[in-house]
C-alpha cells in the first residue's frame, strides 16, 4: 500500500534471521555513560530544561572555506603563503619609503590586481560550496510538534531530541534512531551510495518496543530517554540504550539511520534525531583529499628560486660596485664626478658613508630588479587550467550516452600531469570490465551445460591459433539475437532450457540446483503491475545474474516476507508451473572471509535444508564424504571455465534434523543479539558448524565482459610507452585469461608467477608455528622474485617480453620493506604485471611503492570503495563512475565513466596540456628575463645608482597587461598535432613521459634566449640612439624617449617570440598577440595626454617625440628582426636535422603525406616494438616468430 499507509507484506531486502527482540546487553554497553559514552537524548522533547543544559549543536552544515567575516583575512594568508607573492608584498611596502625606485601606486596595483584575482577565482568556489550547502540546509522534513501533528520543517531547525517523518525516497536530515516503519515488522531499507558508495540496500530494524508507533497520532504521548556514544567517525559501529517507561533496551547499528543515507522501497519511517550537522558520521568522515602538485608546478618553484638567487646575486654585485663608485667620489678633497655633487648628497650618495649607500643601495635593487619574477605567472595558470578543465569537461568523444555521464575533471591542478604518466595501476572488475555479469555456463551433477563463448575463450583460440568451430559461431548468433531481451542471462543450451532439464538423467539434482539458485540470495523482487514481469533489486550483479538466470529456467521468485520466500517454479510430475512457499528461517550472510552464504528453510514437506553457495577453495572442504559424487567433474569444469575468464561458485545443500537445528538455531539467535566488538566473530564460528557435510549439486559460471575498446585503449596506451599493472581481487586463473583477453598477456611473453599456492607453501600451511611459516613464505617470495631477476638478467631473454604475476599473500611479503625494492626491480623490468587476490590496502601500497621509489607519474584507475586508497595514492586518481557507486568517483581527479576514454584523456588532453603548461612557464620566464636584463644592463650605465629607464607604469603594466594575455592564449588553445594524429601516433605522448619540453636544458634555453634578446635590445638602442641626432634641431635623445623606444622594441619581440612559438592559430591569439602590441600605444597616447605631474617621464613622449620620428620605427623593425633571427635560426636547424617527434608529425601533415600508408608506417615504426603489450604489439611479435622459424630450419 502506498502513501501513509502500512505494508502488509515484506517482499524484498536483506532478510535478518531474528524478529523484533531484545537484544543482550554485553560489552560496550556497560561504558555508556563513561567517557566518550556520554550523550543524552530526551525524545520528543528536545526543549526540556535537562537538553538544553547539552547545548548540542545544530543541524546546519557548513562546507565553505570561508565567511563573509572571515574571507579577507583567510584568503589574504593563502595568497601570501607563496614565496613570490610575499616578496611582491615587501616591495610594495618598501615602495612607500625614499628607497624605491619607481611610485608606490604603480607597484601596489599591479599587486593588487593578481591577488584580487586570485582571491576572486577563490570567493567564486566558495560561493558555490555555500549555495550547495543553503540548498540542503534548507530542505524540508515532516517533524513532530506536539499533539501528533507532523509539520514541514527546515533540516537546519532540526534538534536532538526531534521526532522526524521520512518518506520514500528522501535523505536523512541527520542521524535518527529508528523507531518504526510502514512494515509491520518495523523494517526499512536504507541505500547508503553516498556514504560507502555501494549501491544495495540495507536492512535496518527498530527495537520491537518502538515497532507500534504506527501512526502520526502515536507520538503524542511518547517519551523516551536515549544515552549512547559520543559523535564519532565510525559509520558501522553503534553503542547506546534506550529507556522507555524505566525500563533499558539495547540499541544497535540495526537502528542507526545516517544523514546523507536514502529511504528505499519503504513507504515512511519515524524517527529521532541523536547526531545533528557536524556531529553526524557522515560529517565526521568528511576528510579533504590528499593535496596533489604536479611535477611541473614543483619544478617551476625551483625556477622561482633561482630567480630569486639571481636577483640577489645582480642586486649584490650592483650594490658593491655602487660602494665603490660613492667611495671614490672624494678623493682628498676633489671631486671626481663632480657634476653629482657628492660634497652636498643625501646619505644615499654619501661618499663618505659608502658603505651604508651600498646597503640601501641593495635594497632598492631589490626592488628594482622584482620584474624578473612573473607576477602574473600564477594567477595566470589558474586561469589556464580552469579553462583546460572546461574542455575537458566538455569533450564529446569522452562522453557515455549509456549513462548520459561526461568525463569531469574534479581538480585542476593534475592537468598536465596527464601527459607524463608512466604507470597506469588499474582495477579488473568494473574498470577493464563492465561489472555487469551475465549468466553463461553452469556445471551440474558432473555435466557442463551452456554453449555461449566468452571473449576470453575467442583470444585463447587466437592465442593458440585455432578458429572457433561452427557450432560455437551459430551458438554465438543465436545468442547475440537473444541478449537485447535479457540483461543477465547469455545461455545457451538447448538441453535444459524451456523445461526439458525434466528429461535430463540426473533431473532431481538440476532441481535442487535450480531451487538453489532461486532460493539462496538477499535478492528484492520487484512486479511490474501492468506486465507482471519480475525485476530483481541484487547486492551484487552476480547474484542478479543467479536469481534471473533461475527465472529463465523456471524457477521464478516474485515474493519475499519476513519469514518466507515464494516461487513459481516448474514442477517435473505435473509438467506446469506451481506456486511454492518456503519458510525461511535463517540467513547466514557472505562475508569476505566467509567466502559463502547459506539460507536454511523449511519446504512444504516440512524438512528443514541449508543451502549454501560459495568459492570453491572453502567449498570443497565441506563436502560430506557422501556428497562428492560429481566433485571430480565439477572441479575440471570450474579449471575449464576460469580459463575462459569466468568468475565461479559452488553450490551444495544438506538436510538438516530438528534437534540439530535447534541447537545451532539457539545459538545463533543468541550470537546475532550480542552487542560487542568480536560479534561477527562469534557469528561466523557458529555458521561454520552447521555448514559442513554438504552434498555438491555443480557450480555456476558468470561472465564479467570487457567493457568496449578495452583492448584497443590497451594497445594504444602501450605504443605510447605507458607500462600497466593490473591490481584485481580475482583469482589468478580469471585475472590471467583476462589478461590474455585484452592483449596485456600473449603467447610467447615469458611469465614469472610468484605464488603462495605452491606445493610447498601448501605444505607449510599445516605446521602449527605460524612465526616459522611466515617466515618460510617469505623465503620463498623472495627466492621466486629471485629467479625472476635472474630471466631480466639472462642475455638469451627480451626483457621486455617479460610477464610477472603474483598473488596477494606473495605480495604482503613482496611489499616489507627489506623486500619492496626487489620486488620493483623485478616489476618494472617486466612488460605488464597483474597482482590476483589485492586487498585494497596492498592496492594503495602498490601504489605509493611505484611512485616514490620510481619517482615516475603513476596513474591509478578504478570503480569501487576498494580502489579509494589506491587512487588517493598515486598522483593522478581517475574514477570510473560504474555500477559500484560513486566512492570511486568522489575520492578521484578526474572521473570518466569507460576504461577506453582513458586513450583520449591521455594521448590527446594529456599531451596537449603538459605541452601547452610547459611552453607557457618557459615563455613566461623568457619574456621576463628578456625584460629584468635591459633594467640590469641600464643600472651598469648608470653606475647602478638605481635610476630606471622605464616609466614607473610601463614597468608595472609589463607582466598584466601588454604580454600576459598571449600566454594565456597558449595555456588554453595551442596543439602542435591534432587529436587525430595524437592518436595515429601514440609515441608522440613519450615527450610529456620523458619531460622532454620542461627539462632544465629546455628552460635553460629559453632563459638564455631571453639574455640574449635583452642584450641585443638594449645595445642595439644604445648604439644607435646614444650620439645620433633625433630632433630637427640636432638633439640626441633623453632618458623618457630611450626608455620608450627600448620598452617599444622588448613589447614588439617578445609577442612576436610568441606568435613564432605557436603551433596552431586561432582568431584569439592573433586577437591576444597583435592586440597586446597595438594596446602598447594606445596606452602611449593616453597616458601621455594626462598632467605630467601623472604621466611624469610618459608626458606627451609618443605623441611628440617617437611618432613622428622614422628612426624611431625603423629601429624597433631592426631590433625586431635581429632580435628573433636567433631562435629562428635554432628553429629551422633543429627542425631540419634534428626534429623531435611531434615536428616529424607536422612534416607529415603539411607535406600532405598523413593519407600515405608507407611513410606514415615508416614513423609509427619508433611505437610499434614487439617488446611491449598490447595487439598490435602481438601481431608484431606473431610476425617476427614466423620470419625467424625458417631460419631455424
Amino acid at each position: 500500500m502506498r502513501g501513509g499507509g502500512r505494508r502488509k507484506k515484506q517482499h524484498f531486502g536483506r532478510i535478518h534471521d531474528f524478529s523484533c527482540g531484545k537484544a543482550s546487553f554485553n560489552g560496550e554497553h556497560s561504558r555508556i555513560g563513561g567517557p566518550g559514552f556520554s550523550r543524552v537524548v530526551y525524545c520528543n522533547d528536545p526543549e526540556c530544561l535537562e537538553a538544553t543544559l547539552h547545548s548540542y549543536q545544530g543541524n546546519y552544515v557548513k562546507t565553505t572555506k570561508y565567511t563573509l567575516a572571515t574571507f579577507l583575512p583567510k584568503a589574504v594568508f593563502e595568497q601570501f603563503r607563496r614565496v613570490a607573492n610575499l616578496y611582491f608584498l615587501i616591495c610594495a611596502i618598501l615602495s612607500f619609503t625614499p628607497l624605491s625606485p619607481y611610485s608606490a601606486v604603480s607597484n601596489v596595483v599591479p599587486l593588487v590586481v593578481v591577488i584580487g584575482v586570485t582571491m576572486g577565482k577563490e570567493a567564486v568556489e566558495d560561493w558555490r560550496r555555500k549555495k550547495q550547502d543553503i540548498e540542503m540546509n534548507n530542505r524540508k522534513v515532516k517533524v513532530h510538534h506536539g499533539e501528533g501533528n507532523f509539520e514541514h520543517t527546515k533540516w537546519r531547525d532540526l534538534k536532538v531530541g526531534d521526532i522526524v517523518k521520512v518518506e520514500k525516497d528522501e535523505f536523512f536530515p541527520a542521524d535518527l534512531i529508528l523507531l518504526s516503519s510502514s512494515y509491520d515488522e518495523a523494517l526499512c531499507y536504507v541505500e547508503t551510495t553516498n556514504l560507502d558508495g555501494e549501491t544495495n540496500l540495507k536492512l535496518k530494524q527498530a527495537l520491537e518496543e518502538t515497532s507500534n508507533l504506527h501512526e502520526d497520532s502515536s507520538f503524542e504521548n511518547f517519551k523516551a530517554v536515549i544515552r549512547c556514544e559520543d559523535p564519532n567517525a565510525n559509520l558501522y559501529s553503534f553503542v547506546g540504550t534506550m529507556e522507555i517507561e524505566d525500563q533499558q533496551y539495547p540499541l544497535t547499528p540495526q537502528q542507526l539511520l545516517l544523514r546523507d543515507s536514502k529511504l528505499r522501497n519503504t513507504d515512511f519511517v519515524y524517527g529521532v534525531v541523536i547526531f545533528t550537522g557536524h556531529d553526524t558520521k557522515v560529517m565526521q568522515n568528511s576528510t579533504d583529499p590528499p593535496s596533489k602538485r604536479s611535477k611541473v608546478e614543483k619544478r617551476m618553484d625551483k625556477i622561482i628560486y633561482f630567480l630569486f638567487f639571481l636577483l640577489v646575486v645582480m642586486s649584490l654585485v650592483g650594490a658593491i660596485v655602487f660602494g665603490v663608485s660613492t667611495s671614490k667620489d672624494l678623493d682628498d678633497g676633489k671631486m671626481i664626478r663632480w657634476y653629482l655633487r657628492p660634497d652636498d648628497t643625501t646619505v644615499y650618495y654619501d661618499p663618505t658613508r659608502a658603505p651604508l649607500a651600498a646597503v640601501l643601495q641593495f635594497l632598492t635593487a631589490i626592488m628594482l630588479y622584482s620584474y624578473l619574477i612573473p607576477i602574473s605567472l600564477y594567477v595566470s595558470i589558474e586561469i589556464v587550467k580552469v579553462l583546460q578543465c572546461t574542455f575537458i569537461n566538455h569533450d564529446v568523444h569522452m562522453y557515455y550516452e549509456e549513462t548520459d555521464k561526461p568525463a569531469r575533471a574534479r581538480t585542476s591542478n593534475l592537468n598536465e600531469e596527464l601527459g607524463q604518466v608512466d604507470t597506469i595501476l588499474s582495477d579488473k572488475t568494473g574498470t577493464l570490465t563492465c561489472n555487469s555479469m551475465e549468466f553463461i555456463k553452469c556445471s551440474i551433477a558432473g555435466t557442463a551445460f551452456g554453449r555461449g563463448v566468452t571473449e576470453v575463450e575467442r583470444a585463447l583460440a587466437r592465442r593458440k591459433g585455432e578458429e572457433l568451430t561452427e557450432e560455437e559461431i551459430h551458438a554465438e548468433e543465436e545468442l547475440n539475437e537473444a541478449k537485447s531481451m535479457i540483461k543477465g542471462f547469455n545461455f545457451m543450451d538447448e538441453r535444459i532450457m524451456n523445461g526439458k532439464w525434466v528429461n535430463e538423467p540426473h533431473a532431481d539434482v538440476i532441481q535442487k540446483f535450480l531451487q538453489l539458485l532461486a532460493i539462496c540470495h538477499t535478492a528484492i523482487p520487484e512486479v511490474d503491475e501492468e506486465t507482471g514481469r519480475v525485476s530483481y533489486e541484487a547486492e551484487s550483479p552476480d547474484e542478479a545474474a543467479f536469481v534471473i538466470a533461475a527465472r529463465e529456467f523456471g524457477f521464478e521468485f516474485y515474493e519475499r516476507t519476513q519469514g518466507s520466500i515464494s516461487l513459481h517454479e516448474l514442477d517435473p510430475i505435473y509438467g506446469r508451473k506451481i506456486e511454492r512457499k518456503y519458510k525461511l528461517l535463517n540467513i547466514l550472510e557472505f562475508s569476505s572471509s566467509r567466502k559463502r552464504m547459506s539460507v536454511i528453510i523449511r519446504n512444504e514437506e516440512g524438512k528443514i535444508l541449508l543451502l549454501c553457495k560459495g568459492a570453491d577453495s572453502v567449498m570443497f572442504e565441506r563436502l560430506a564424504k557422501n556428497g562428492r559424487e560429481f566433485e571430480e567433474k565439477t572441479r575440471e569444469h570450474i579449471n575449464k571455465y576460469a580459463d575462459a575468464g569466468l568468475r565461479t561458485l559452488v553450490l551444495a545443500y544438506r538436510e538438516l534434523d530438528e534437534e540439530e537445528y535447534d541447537e545451532f538455531n539457539k545459538e545463533f539467535t543468541e550470537a546475532k543479539t550480542l552487542v560487542s566488538s568480536d560479534r561477527e566473530e562469534i557469528v561466523e564460528a557458529v555458521s561454520e558448524k552447521i555448514e559442513r557435510d554438504l552434498i555438491l549439486l555443480g557450480a555456476t559460471a558468470v561472465e564479467d565482459k570487457l567493457q568496449n575498446g578495452v583492448p584497443e585503449c590497451i594497445d594504444k596506451l602501450a605504443q605510447a610507452g605507458i607500462k600497466i599493472w593490473v591490481l584485481t581481487g580475482d583469482k589468478m586463473e580469471t585475472a590471467i585469461n583476462i589478461g590474455y583477453a585484452c592483449s596485456l598477456l600473449r603467447q610467447g611473453m615469458k611469465q614469472i608467477v610468484i605464488s603462495s599456492e605452491t606445493a610447498e607453501a601448501k605444505a607449510l600451511e599445516k605446521v602449527e608455528d605460524k612465526t616459522a611459516v611466515a617466515k618460510a613464505l617469505k623465503e620463498s617470495v623472495v627466492h621466486q622474485i629471485s629467479q625472476g631477476k635472474a630471466l631480466l638478467a639472462a642475455p638469451e631473454e627480451n626483457s621486455q617480453a617479460l610477464a610477472l604475476i603474483i598473488d596477494g599473500n606473495s605480495l604482503a611479503y613482496a611489499l616489507e620493506n627489506d623486500v619492496k625494492d626487489l620486488f620493483l626491480e623485478l616489476a618494472i623490468g617486466c612488460a605488464s604485471v597483474i597482482c590476483c587476490r589485492s586487498s585494497p590496502k596492498q592496492k594503495a601500497l602498490v601504489a605509493r611503492l611505484v611512485k616514490d621509489k620510481t619517482g615516475n607519474t603513476t596513474l591509478a584507475v578504478g570503480d569501487g570503495a576498494n580502489d579509494v586508497g589506491m587512487l588517493q595514492e598515486a598522483d593522478i586518481g581517475v574514477g570510473i563512475s560504474g555500477v559500484e557507486g560513486m566512492q570511486a568517483v568522489m575520492s578521484s581527479d578526474i572521473a570518466i565513466a569507460q576504461f577506453r576514454f582513458l586513450e583520449r584523456l591521455l594521448l590527446v588532453h594529456g599531451h596537449w596540456c603538459y605541452r601547452r603548461i610547459s611552453s607557457m612557464v618557459c615563455y613566461f620566464f623568457y619574456k621576463n628575463i628578456a625584460f629584468g636584463f635591459t633594467i640590469f644592463f641600464y643600472q651598469i650605465y648608470a653606475s647602478f645608482s638605481g635610476q630606471t629607464a622605464y616609466n614607473d607604469w610601463y614597468l608595472s603594466l609589463y607582466n598584466v597587461f601588454f604580454t600576459s594575455l598571449p600566454v594565456v592564449a597558449l595555456g588554453v588553445f595551442d596543439q602542435d598535432v591534432s587529436a587525430k594524429f595524437c592518436l595515429k601516433f601514440p609515441l608522440l605522448y613519450q615527450e610529456g613521459a620523458q619531460n622532454v619540453l620542461f627539462s632544465w636544458l629546455r628552460i635553460l634555453g629559453w632563459a638564455m634566449n631571453g639574455v640574449v634578446t635583452a642584450t641585443l635590445v638594449f645595445f642595439f638602442c644604445v648604439v644607435a640612439m646614444g650620439s645620433q641626432a633625433f630632433r630637427k634641431g640636432g638633439q640626441v635623445v633623453g632618458l623618457e624617449i630611450f626608455g620608450a623606444t627600448m620598452y617599444s622594441c622588448v613589447v614588439w619581440v617578445v609577442n612576436c617570440q610568441m606568435a613564432l612559438s605557436i603551433n596552431y592559430f586561432t582568431y584569439i591569439q592573433h586577437l591576444f598577440i597583435w592586440g597586446g602590441i597595438i594596446f602598447w600605444y594606445i596606452f602611449q597616447l593616453a597616458y601621455g595626454a594626462i598632467d605630467p605631474d601623472i604621466s611624469t617621464t610618459a608626458y606627451k613622449v609618443f605623441i611628440e617625440a617617437c611618432a613622428p620620428a622614422p628612426f624611431y620605427w625603423l629601429l624597433t623593425l631592426f631590433v625586431l628582426v635581429t632580435s628573433l633571427l636567433p631562435y629562428f635560426t635554432y628553429a629551422a636547424i633543429q627542425m631540419r636535422f634534428f626534429p623531435m617527434y611531434h615536428q616529424m608529425i607536422q612534416w607529415i601533415r603539411t607535406d600532405g603525406q598523413s593519407d600515405d600508408p608507407e611513410f606514415c608506417q615508416m614513423v609509427r615504426q619508433r611505437s610499434i616494438r614487439s617488446t611491449t603489450v598490447g595487439y598490435t604489439a602481438r601481431i608484431e611479435a606473431t610476425s617476427k616468430r614466423f620470419v625467424e622459424k625458417p631460419e631455424g630450419h
